[in-house]
């Protein structure tokens, strides 16, 4: 007996901490403390001017957090632009963030910055609700609903519950080619997990194309996080919003293509926006991403899969306008419909031709 302890003891240390599955909290009634001071602040910081910080509860009352200078991810902060990291606690109604040079103090949806030499206030930011630009948007004649947040039957074995919390991988019923899908989703809070733990899910295309789907909001942005080509390719920009919220990926998708001698020609090609910006534009998927390369590329379409990864992800309109998949001897006009932001004349655009609000 004390050998076997002693065994699955050394086994337990060369398990990542994030395998092991946290609380998941799916409804605001039963967030804890911590939650009302995590999210996104926007406002103004001393000669810096314009400023975001997204703060990240860790649980038992602990946080990290990032400053963005010039505004937040997709609202003022330029690409690759500066970054300060912060942590802290939470002391009674009080949270204090410390940096390497600045302070951070939030009470009541307001932050105020400070210089950590001769306490001095340096300006303030106050807390802000953003909602992706594509959020309920309606379903285009021609595309065909997959799931509407109750009814699964376009999905093999009944893989949600009535209210949308996936609980099995999440099959299409028919196989689909080159599409524009359009996904909602809501993450649970989960502020103990770690890492791939936290609130872990995917969207495979075809089964074999995963575009990451994880609390990833206040991270890096790598290979590995929302927006990510799972282990291919890293999100041009970290658009996660807070866990709880409601956010949308928007993808179009054009298969590979093979030759007469069924050899592949072209590589498969992806456009992705993660809460109405584009995260993935028009890159080239060399090969299958996530688990789906062990299923291997190939002419024929397979299903689409939402991932169930042990977490209480939430999903609602969900639909596809599905393209087909031609061979390699037919016209192939499908291109994916790129663009680095989503701009409200792209919006009006796409709401023109039926594909928006």
């Amino acid at each position: 007996m004390l050998r076997f302890c002693a065994v699955l003891f050394a086994v337990c240390l060369l398990i990542p901490s994030s395998v092991f599955a946290a609380d998941a909290v799916i409804d605001l009634a039963n967030v804890d403390e911590d939650f009302q001071y995590q999210g996104e602040y926007l406002g103004a910081c001393g000669r810096c001017g314009s400023t975001g910080l997204q703060v990240v509860a860790m649980g038992n009352g602990e946080f990290n957090a990032v400053e963005y200078t010039g505004g937040l991810p997709g609202y003022g902060w330029p690409i690759g632009g500066e970054r300060t990291k912060y942590s802290g606690k939470r002391d009674g109604g009080t949270l204090k963030l410390t940096g390497e040079t600045k302070s951070v103090t939030i009470e009541n949806g307001r932050a105020v910055f400070w210089a950590n030499e001769g306490n001095c206030p340096l300006g303030g930011a106050c807390k802000v609700h953003r909602q992706s630009h594509t959020l309920g948007w309606a379903r285009p004649a021609c595309a065909t609903l997959l799931f509407d947040g109750s009814n699964d039957d376009m999905f093999r074995n009944d893989p949600f519950t009535d209210d949308g919390i996936v609980t099995k991988d999440a099959l299409t019923k028919d196989p689909i080619g080159d599409m524009q899908l359009h996904v909602e989703f809501r993450l649970p809070y989960m502020p103990t997990a770690r890492g791939q733990g936290r609130s872990n899910s995917g969207v495979y295309i075809q089964t074999r194309y995963e575009v990451q789907i994880l609390d990833s909001f206040g991270l890096d942005g790598e290979f590995n996080e929302a927006g990510a080509l799972y282990r291919q390719r890293k999100p041009d920009l970290n658009m996660c919003l807070p866990p709880l919220s409601w956010q949308t990926y928007d993808i179009w998708f054009k298969g590979p293509r093979f030759d007469a001698e069924g050899k592949k020609s072209e590589n498969a090609r992806i456009t992705v926006w993660l809460n109405g910006v584009a995260v993935q534009d028009d890159v080239e998927v060399k090969e299958g991403t996530g688990a789906g390369r062990n299923v291997g590329e190939g002419t024929n379409p397979l299903p689409l899969k939402l991932q169930h990864h042990g977490n209480k992800g939430r999903f609602r309109n969900v639909w596809v306008i599905d393209h087909g998949h031609p061979s390699a001897s037919e016209p192939q006009p499908v291109e994916a419909i790129t663009s680095t932001h989503t701009t409200p004349a792209l919006i009006g655009l796409l709401q023109s031709i039926g594909l928006g609000r």
